[in-house]
């Protein structure tokens, strides 16, 4: 006996009940926390600065790859311009699911910055809308961004040293 054969819309002609083979089936990979962060690590060391940030591990012996530091040269044209603010980084166990803790060592003057603490205010618009492709490289360049934006470029900023 002969198998029965359809023809019907918008599929190939053919047996019934097979699988045409054409179907993709797509994955999403998720890579690993210390996978992502020795290639941001990886990044930042072959990095040159050329963007105006830089960033690489506090410690050399942090296995974890929790505490980072990062650089910001002040864009020019603005009232941060020669100068250079030090980060910390500190990427807890959840990250890149969830952002980094960032804080400025260098006194700063800016909107996203709570000026008690050093820290980024988690109502920035990277953090409170943040993605896990997100780096430490585009905080820094993004962070560098506000800097030259209508709303901060113009702010006094700290004395140099304080």
């Amino acid at each position: 006996k002969q198998p029965v054969r359809f023809k019907s819309e918008g599929r190939p002609s053919g047996l019934v009940n097979s699988r045409p083979p054409y179907l993709v089936f797509k994955m999403a990979v998720i890579v690993p926390r210390n996978f992502r962060l020795l290639d941001e690590l990886e990044k930042g060391q072959k990095g040159d600065a050329t963007s105006g940030v830089s960033w690489g591990l506090e410690r050399g012996d942090d296995i974890m790859l929790t505490e980072w530091n990062g650089t910001i040269f002040g864009p020019l044209g603005t009232a941060y311009d020669n100068r250079i603010y030090s980060l910390s980084i500190i990427c807890g166990p959840s990250y890149p699911d969830t952002p980094p803790e960032v804080k400025f060592n260098t006194q700063i003057n800016m909107n996203c910055i709570d000026q008690g603490t050093g820290k980024l205010k988690s109502s920035w618009s990277m953090l409170s809308g943040w993605n896990r492709n997100y780096t430490i490289e585009k905080i820094l360049q993004h962070l560098r961004s506000e800097m030259s934006s209508s709303a901060n470029k113009k702010l006094p900023q700290p004395p140099e040293g304080s």
